[in-house]
């Protein structure tokens, strides 16, 4: 008996010009978020050593300066939002950046993810920090107090991975073809 059976392709996913104000919030959000906590889990677990605020204000300058002024400065103007008219990335940063930068090479935008101190690199730095470095405090000085933001941080990061990149950002992003995290995560056929 043959049977004949219809096969149904999967809608490639919608590329947003303009991102819904919905995802930019979730993004910055988080990000902040990510931030805050992560420089309060530091705070709190080099407390001990009379170092937290030092540690955690230094950590937390670091990932604000990175996502806020080096990435509208180096990333954004070589980006394909930079170029669109009435654009918004799922991150907000192309409008700023605009203000900011003067319009780069799309080309260089693979640069992103090139070398050591790329700007890829720098953004892992200041989403692993607080993770990596809050662990050798909760050996040292373990408390709920501070397992909270561990874990909190732990999550945003999960989440970001799991989440905001693969589903509410990568996936619809207009600079998925030509970006280095659109090729990693596996959206640019989706």
């Amino acid at each position: 008996m043959n049977e004949v059976f219809n096969i149904v392709t999967k809608p490639k996913a919608k590329l947003y010009k303009k991102f819904p104000l919905s995802r930019v919030f979730v993004y910055e959000f988080s990000t902040i978020l990510h931030y805050l906590v992560g420089g309060l889990g530091l705070i709190i677990g080099y407390s001990f050593l009379q170092l937290g605020y030092m540690i955690g204000l230094i950590y937390i300058i670091f990932a604000f300066l990175q996502m806020y002024i080096l990435m509208p400065l180096t990333v954004c103007p070589n980006c394909v939002y930079y170029r669109m008219d009435g654009s918004r990335c799922v991150s907000g940063l192309n409008i700023i950046s605009r203000k900011l930068a003067k319009e780069g090479r799309q080309e260089d935008f693979q640069k992103r993810a090139e070398g050591l101190f790329c700007y890829n690199n720098i953004y892992m730095v200041a989403l692993f920090f607080p993770i990596v470095a809050v662990i050798p405090a909760l050996i040292l000085n373990f408390s709920l107090f501070l397992l909270i933001p561990f874990l909190v941080v732990l999550g945003l990061l999960i989440f970001r991975f799991f989440v905001i990149f693969p589903k509410i950002a990568c996936l619809h992003c207009n600079a998925k073809f030509t970006c280095p995290i659109g090729e990693k995560i596996g959206v640019r056929d989706k």
